[in-house]
């Protein structure tokens, strides 16, 4: 099925996390494992079949599109390397996705995380003040948080270099309450030697699912949202400074977007506020 190859298009060409990698050759392999049929003689028939079992058994349409986008980029790389005649995932079109709007915390919960919950004077509390800093300041994925490195923080020019998808390069300037809790943590851990920013107590680089620990256990002293994640963080990181005016193309840099439409869904979380501006300016508006 040429996946080592496939692995190696990722990695190399595609410049794929390991993450996405793996989820990627998982699907491929679920695909032929549904399927059962020689890579040669593969039909759009046969995707199709397998997207209405996915479909069948109650998996989210943003999910399959996942998938099929999996199988799209299997199939060009064995067309291209000619081990197949026709794409036959060409003719595949993506579920149709209701688009839901980011839930995000209000300024007031984020006020009351940094101002009024405490954080213990050890190692622990400041790093987990630092990863809850880092997020709501730069609305940084959580990937991109445990890769960080110590010299990626630039103290001198006030400024964070992140490695998005693609190992693509933004830089995010830094606030001044960072880049003290980044001191602070810092003197923490001056015994450890990893060069990776974040490190449990046994000078290990951190992981996700210590990171979303961490976020949920503070955010719920201070929100009754029930969701409580590293990426309503970066949603509310995004909403809160549009709704402080900053300019939409300015955020989409910020975030590492590729296209102005994944940024744009957060200008429906500022309805309201454009209906008081509205109110307020028109002549004939509501004084």
């Amino acid at each position: 099925m040429y996946l080592d190859q496939f692995l190696n298009y990722l990695k190399n060409e595609r410049n794929f996390s390991k993450k996405t990698i793996e989820s990627y050759l998982n699907d491929v392999n679920q695909f032929f494992l549904f399927n059962n049929v020689e890579l040669g003689i593969i039909s759009s028939s046969d995707i199709r079949g397998w997207v209405i079992s996915l479909k069948e058994s109650g998996l989210e349409s943003v999910s399959i599109n996942r998938k099929i986008s999996s199988l799209r980029s299997y199939f060009k790389l064995c067309k291209r390397e000619s081990w197949i005649d026709q794409d036959p995932s060409q003719k595949i079109k993506l579920l149709a996705v209701k688009k839901r709007l980011p839930n995000f915390f209000s300024e007031s919960a984020m006020e009351n995380l940094f101002s009024e919950v405490k954080f213990p004077n050890d190692f622990t509390g400041a790093r987990d003040r630092l990863i809850l800093e880092v997020f709501y300041s730069t609305g940084i994925r959580v990937s991109e948080l445990v890769d960080l490195k110590k010299s990626q923080f630039n103290l001198t020019s006030k400024t964070l270099i992140v490695f998005g998808k693609g190992r693509k390069e933004r830089i995010i300037p830094l606030l001044n309450n960072v880049i003290e809790s980044f001191k602070i943590y810092m003197n923490f851990r001056s015994n450890m030697k990893s060069n990776y920013l974040f490190l449990t107590v046994n000078s290990e680089k951190t992981y996700p699912k210590l990171i979303y620990r961490v976020v949920k256990e503070y955010l719920g002293k201070v929100t009754t949202i029930s969701k409580k994640s590293p990426h309503i963080l970066r949603h509310t990181f995004a909403t809160h400074l549009l709704n402080r005016g900053a300019d939409i193309n300015t955020i989409k840099e910020l975030l590492g977007h590729k296209s102005l439409l994944s940024t744009q869904v957060y200008t429906h979380n500022s309805l309201e506020k454009i209906k008081r501006i509205y109110q307020k300016s028109h002549p004939r508006g509501e004084k």
